[in-house]
């Protein structure tokens, strides 16, 4: 198998281990596996011909079926008198030489160096609760002591992390090669059976200390063994397989189509993410047709944050119109290589099995559904890393209607898009490409190289970036009266560059000074994204609040319409942009103090808290008489038009009826400051006003 599994952050906590270990109770035993799921492990490490101490052996079978195999050297030993008598009266006939004996596993009789194996079924697990772990380790050394060089632990376990980190670090202390194989269990639909894979944990030891940790997890008894550098590394693996055994088993006994589970498949060499999946269920009484148990839906790559794929509405109408009972989204991940979509699912087959609804026959077919039936293309031109952001990324990419994007990613939040342009071919007209979308189409794939393509930056990608150039309508630019007037802007955000560089690029007589945080944002916007500074187009490189704070303790310098486009660093708010500080009354004043008496505040605000967006407005309102929303469409975002004029009120037949004409101005206005020939503003002003409501 070439996927590893990478769990959901569910699993992650101790108390959720804690917690489900608690519940083993009396059927602890039956969770360990018969001789028949055990033997090919055990046959692997254990010669028939060895001395072999069976350690806590109860009233197990396993010592039993090993002999009638042929494993005729083996000591059994318990604390449990009852148990010891029981098995030797239950095998004096049958089994004359197999005999068990009670002896404390942790000072034995016997001679060091005596056994070439120590067989534990449980008894690790069982030990490791006592005295804090103490009487566990006194019996891994008892261990270590009566095995010869070249002799090997052999421990059945269910791996709860505590336990398995105690035997681990004991044997890498003394320089011992550690391995461990993950048993998963064949999948099963009923609900009572067990979820957890079962380990065994297989310790070597040696004349000398290793010098540096053998640490190795092999999945199956025949899995080639994946290295790991640390015990940490090694435990992260046990919880990943744990981890993706409950989810399995979830999956495969019931159904919930507000859930979203998903995993991470990854590289089993790498061990770098090559595939998301996300289950989305069919909700409870939906009619699908018999045959469409499931499906496979495979995402283009570059199309993955997209709203139809990337949020939980998104992906249940996704599900709501494949129309199958549960429909399994994958995403493909940066950096990795796809050959074709038959690689693809060649590669993903013998896993996506496992993620199956109930009920659902072994032998049904799954088909694999995608857009246009190919992978999509992705190039990604540069990577970098900023000391404020991290490692970002920069990629071309093809969209869903044939053209090409470029965009900026940030990998800390990989599915954001940062910033995004649209790009032509340096000698092809944009205009061109519009009117023979199949020749898009059919030419996109084809261009590998960035050295051919060039922004267009007469089309803004973002939604709430258009909204924001249509909020200008209301500055009356356009008119008569307004003609040849210069427009200040302040604009708190750079990214790409995309919006500035549209308004110093479109908007008669504009000036635009633009605040960035990161000079590395900065540089990427500059070489990647087109953004071209000059005299009307600026940029202070600073602390968006401090120069809202300088400016207006400098004075002397208004601004028709400023703009916050400012991300939130801080994931724990329910507020993504911008950050709490930005919407705090002392800077809103300083906001409308440094405002022309028309002028207009705009900001982007995208809020998931219905109580913290109540008291954003709560905050604008108290500041600003006239404040008009715009939602925009299959997002959280919302853009907030503010009027701190005299005579505008929150009445919406004072403002809105006046906008019909002054968008049909601004569009004019936009069109006539082309400045080049080829490159034209892709934006309906009208269109984007017609849905603004009142605060």
């Amino acid at each position: 198998m070439s996927l590893l599994p990478r769990t959901a952050e569910e699993f992650s906590s101790a108390e959720y281990w804690e917690k489900f270990f608690k519940k083993r109770g009396e059927k602890a035993f039956e969770w360990y596996g018969d001789y028949n799921k055990l033997c090919g492990v055990l046959h692997k490490y254990i010669k028939v011909r060895d001395k072999v101490l069976v350690v806590g052996c109860g009233n197990s079978e396993l010592s039993e079926q090993l002999y009638d195999v042929g494993y005729e050297h083996l000591t059994n030993i318990d604390i449990s008198e009852t148990a010891v008598n029981h098995m030797n009266q239950r095998n004096a006939e049958r089994r004359p030489g197999l005999t068990f004996h009670q002896v404390d596993a942790t000072q034995t009789p016997y001679e060091d160096g005596s056994y070439q194996t120590a067989l534990d079924k449980g008894t690790l697990d069982a030990m490791a609760s006592e005295e804090e772990g103490a009487l566990a380790k006194k019996m891994l050394s008892e261990v270590g002591r009566v095995l010869s060089v070249g002799g090997r632990y052999v421990c059945v376990t269910l791996a709860q992390e505590s336990v398995i980190k105690l035997a681990v670090e004991h044997f890498v202390e003394l320089g011992w090669a550690v391995r461990l194989h993950c048993l998963q269990e064949e999948s099963r639909a009923d609900k009572d059976s067990f979820a957890l894979p079962v380990f065994v944990l297989v310790c070597t030891k040696f004349r000398q200390p290793m010098p540096m940790p053998i640490l190795e997890m092999c999945l199956g008894e025949d899995g080639a063994p994946v290295r790991h550098a640390k015990v940490f590394e090694l435990l992260s693996a046990v919880r990943e397989h744990q981890a993706y055994s409950v989810l399995r088993k979830r999956l495969r006994t019931s159904t919930d189509a507000n859930s979203n589970l998903s995993l991470t498949l990854c590289h089993a060499k790498t061990g770098l993410p090559r595939y998301t999946l996300t289950v989305q269920d069919s909700p409870p009484g939906t009619k699908v047709p018999r045959p469409n148990q499931f499906a496979i839906f495979i995402v283009p790559q570059g199309s993955e944050t997209a709203w139809l794929y990337s949020s939980n509405e998104g992906r249940r109408q996704l599900a709501a119109s494949a129309n199958f009972h549960r429909l399994v989204i994958v995403s493909m991940h940066r950096n990795q290589e796809y050959t074709d979509m038959q690689a693809v699912q060649s590669e993903l087959s013998p896993v996506v099995m496992d993620l199956a609804p109930p009920g659902m026959p072994a032998n049904h077919q799954v088909p694999f559904l995608s857009v246009g039936g190919d992978l999509g293309w992705r190039e990604e031109v540069s990577r970098g890393v900023s000391q404020l952001s991290g490692e970002y990324c920069v990629e071309n990419v093809k969209g869903e209607d044939g053209e090409l994007y470029r965009r900026l990613v940030f990998l800390s939040n990989a599915a954001l898009v940062q910033s995004e342009s649209r790009l032509v071919s340096s000698n092809t007209m944009s205009s061109q490409k519009k009117k023979n979308k199949k020749k898009a189409k059919a030419t996109a794939a084809q261009v590998t190289t960035s050295t051919s393509l060039s922004v267009d930056s007469g089309f803004l990608c973002c939604a709430h970036h258009e909204v924001m150039v249509a909020g200008l309508a209301m500055l009356g630019l356009g008119t008569e009266q307004n003609k040849d007037v210069p427009v200040s802007l302040l604009l708190v955000g750079l990214g790409g560059g995309g919006l500035p560089q549209f308004l110093r690029n479109f908007v008669p007589s504009a000036a635009v000074e633009v605040v960035e945080l990161d000079p590395v944002v900065l540089e990427v916007a500059k070489q990647w994204f087109g953004f071209q500074p000059d005299d009307r187009l600026t940029v202070t490189i600073g602390d968006g609040l401090e120069r809202i704070c300088a400016l207006e303790k400098e004075g002397g310098q208004l601004f028709d319409a400023i703009m916050f486009d400012v991300d939130n660093k801080d994931s724990t708010l329910g507020m993504s942009c911008p950050p709490a500080a930005f919407v705090e009354t002392p800077i809103l004043k300083k906001v409308r103090n440094l405002l022309t008496p028309k002028g207009l505040f705009m900001l982007n605000l995208a809020c998931r808290d219905p109580a913290l967006r109540k008291s954003v407005l709560m905050r604008v309102r108290a500041v600003f008489p006239a404040i008009l929303s715009r939602k925009i469409e299959e997002e959280i975002n919302e853009v907030l038009l503010c009027s701190c004029g005299e005579k505008e009120t929150s009445d919406a037949a004072c403002i809105l009826p006046t906008l019909n004409q002054a968008a049909k101005n601004l569009q004019s206005t936009l069109h006539s400051n082309r400045t080049e020939s080829h490159r034209k503003p892709h934006i309906d002003i009208a269109e984007l006003l017609k849905d603004l409501k009142v605060v």
